[in-house]
């Protein structure tokens, strides 16, 4: 499977990559505001900074003439990047101005993206916002007196829901409100949140729990079947006592029930090249294949996987 993306997105995403004229790939020295979200080991981070030209009485008066952005992720990512730097510096918004900027913005920007990667779209929202929060701080800015509420500490301090995304109950509730999430797969194509073991979308307390707190519990038949884990066979016996075939089958297994099944919701695959004793060669293939995180997808996905049901010694290459 391979993503549908708009012409425009393809181009930004290519401009950026290449380093051509006017692209934001980068980072500012000494910014005026600093803002970061997501997780490199998630495999999805951003780095926002900006500058300014400052108002000499009046920090609410400050123009944002430069942003640029450091991003590890996939095309959408990097494309939603270079989208929100362009809307900034073509509106000459103040920094409190941008904050208006939504990712609906940015989708339309880009003439639309997949609906699957729409939380690109959001990271550089959330990117944008905490920036803005750092900006207030250095120059003496009281958001709150302004009626605007950035809770920077809500990802700390909540109830951690998300284990493998790193994401809290505060947080996700938030969006749910702020983005009007109804459902699960909302949930995950938003902020990624169950998109991976999928073990909280229906435990108590997890994701279902929290859409029927914003929204009132739906009819059963309304809501999105649970989604049963694919059962963890432990390996009964170690690395020494398999034959080359069997180790080969039982990498074929777990690739197959565990690995596939996580790169399939981006659009990916994964392509086993060869088995050479205890180290796996493999590429990414499908939309997972241009990915700028591809490297930490093989590591934390795919050996990941093979070391806990096989063997710990086992490493995997990409060719």
């Amino acid at each position: 499977m391979t993503w549908n993306y708009s012409q425009k997105t393809t181009e930004l995403f290519m401009n950026a990559v290449r380093g051509g004229p006017g692209s934001h790939m980068g980072e500012i020295a000494d910014p005026d505001g600093l803002g970061e979200h997501g997780s490199i080991a998630c495999g999805d981070a951003l780095r926002f900074t900006f500058r300014v030209n400052r108002h000499p009485s009046d920090p609410r008066l400050d123009v944002i003439t430069e942003a640029r952005y450091l991003t590890f992720g996939c095309t959408s990512a990097i494309a939603a990047s270079e989208a929100l730097c362009a809307i900034i510096e073509e509106g000459s918004y103040t920094p409190i101005g941008a904050l208006k900027i939504t990712n609906d913005d940015i989708v339309r920007y880009l003439d639309g993206l997949p609906q699957q990667k729409i939380h690109c779209s959001v990271m550089g929202a959330e990117a944008l916002e905490a920036a803005v929060f750092n900006w207030a701080q250095r120059r003496g800015v009281n958001l709150a007196e302004l009626g605007i509420d950035i809770q920077r500490d809500e990802q700390e301090e909540g109830r951690l829901v998300c284990t493998c995304f790193g994401l809290t109950e505060p947080y996700i509730l938030r969006k749910i409100r702020e983005l009007e999430l109804r459902t699960i797969p909302d949930i995950t194509n938003a902020i990624k949140a169950g998109g991976a073991c999928m073990s909280c979308h229906h435990t108590p307390g997890g994701l279902q729990d929290l859409l029927d707190q914003v929204w009132g519990k739906q009819p059963t038949m309304l809501r999105e079947l649970p989604v049963l884990p694919t059962a963890r066979v432990p390996a009964e016996r170690p690395r020494s006592e398999l034959s080359p075939y069997k180790f080969a089958k039982e990498v074929e297994r777990v690739i197959d029930q565990q690995v596939r099944p996580q790169l399939h919701k981006d659009g990916g695959d994964l392509e086993l090249v060869d088995i050479k004793d205890l180290i796996v060669y493999c590429r990414l293939v499908g939309a997972c294949s241009d990915c700028v995180a591809g490297g930490q997808t093989l590591k934390l996905l795919v050996e990941r996987a093979l070391k806990d049901e096989i063997d710990e010694r086992i490493r995997v290459v990409a060719v």
